[in-house]
């Protein structure tokens, strides 16, 4: 195994791929976890925490989707989301930078 905190980082900003092709943030990171995670060291671990995040905000966004007819609350946690997905990856892609854990808050394990 091989140390590349580049390809860590990459992994993490890749979920913003969404704001530019609308799932390409799900599908990118899948594939280098599932092709990198016994090569590069950390990486199964970033890998999980990522795949776990965006199972979970999906989950959060079919749970807003009914939640917008009551008073309008979705709206509310639809922006509460795309606000998670446009920091959390760049908070983490800085953490695999310096070595550190990912931690992805709101995160359910699927994947452990």
């Amino acid at each position: 195994m091989k140390e590349d905190k580049q390809l860590l980082v990459l992994t993490h900003l890749s979920q913003l791929l969404d704001f530019v092709t609308g799932i390409g943030g799900f599908i990118v990171p899948l594939i280098l976890w599932l092709t990198k995670k016994d090569d590069i060291v950390g990486m199964d671990l970033h890998g999980k925490a990522i795949i776990n995040f965006r199972i979970s905000m999906f989950v959060y966004i079919l749970i807003c989707i009914p939640l917008i007819l009551l008073l309008g609350l979705g709206v509310i946690g639809l922006i509460a989301i795309a606000i998670f997905y446009l920091i959390f990856p760049i908070i983490n892609a800085i953490k695999a930078s310096n070595n550190e854990a990912p931690k992805y808050p709101f995160s359910i394990k699927f994947i452990r």
